[in-house]
């Protein structure tokens, strides 16, 4: 009869044998798979190295024999089985076991792909520090830019807030022109020129905006003896110096 494949999908759709309970007829297929495997296992011709080691491994398992020429000349200096070498007794008892080299690499081979290795580790730790400090250096200095950022944007306040009560003081002293144009907040017309214009503006004057907010800040202060981080107007010099904690925000804070 020919063999057929019990676990195929065809072979259990079938109705072999109708008297036969299915788990019976899935226990002989698999039985029979099982022999067959175990069949081809003895069949297969191993390997010169497989072998070589089962002939090894055989040798190696059976104590040595008086017929052992090195076991001999052992029992002749008194060395009985399974005691220890040395004079005091106290060295090795079983052989140093065989290290087997069955590569076709040359001897010191492994040593150097192990040292690549490490080296190729410790270059990617190193990357990966080097990634992070570099992360660490970006994040500070977003946080830089970011700070001075909000600094700009409060002198900008500050200063529109100082032309605001420059303004206001000068008028009430009938100041008609300021003694700086921009001492004084633009007026809504000259808000509305063309960008070209404003650049003009701004390129004629060198002073940053924190040089504009100390000197309007001290002509306010000299002036009309008002402090814009107080928002009072002191009734002298005298007056401020003692009352008034300083010149800038952070004397304020």
């Amino acid at each position: 009869e020919e063999d057929e494949d019990y676990m195929s999908d065809l072979f259990i759709k079938q109705d072999v044998r109708p008297g036969l309970p299915m788990v019976r007829r899935m226990k002989e297929a698999i039985q029979k798979e099982e022999k067959q495997k175990e069949a081809n296992e003895k069949n297969r011709q191993k390997s010169i190295k497989e072998q070589e080691k089962e002939r090894r491994d055989l040798v190696l398992k059976n104590a040595l024999g008086s017929e052992n020429k090195g076991f001999a000349l052992l029992q002749k200096m008194g060395y009985k089985s399974g005691q220890a070498l040395g004079k005091s007794g106290k060295g090795i008892v079983e052989p140093i076991p065989l290290n087997i080299k069955t590569g076709r690499s040359g001897l010191g081979h492994e040593e150097l792909k192990k040292r690549k290795a490490e080296e190729k580790l410790e270059n990617y730790r190193q990357k990966l520090h080097m990634k992070k400090q570099e992360n660490e250096q970006a994040a500070d200095q977003f946080r830089v830019r970011f700070k001075n950022k909000q600094e700009e944007r409060k002198m900008e306040g500050d200063l529109r807030k100082s032309q605001r009560a420059c303004q206001q003081l000068d008028m009430q002293k009938d100041i008609d022109v300021p003694k700086e144009t921009w001492y004084w907040l633009e007026p809504e017309e000259e808000e509305k020129k063309d960008e070209e214009d404003k650049e003009d503006e701004c390129t004629s004057s060198d002073l940053t905006v924190s040089e504009k907010l100390h000197i309007l800040t001290a002509y306010l202060r000299e002036e009309h003896f008002y402090c814009i981080w107080c928002g009072t107007t002191y009734e002298d010099s005298e007056d401020l110096s003692s009352n008034c904690p300083g010149d800038s925000a952070a004397d304020h804070d």
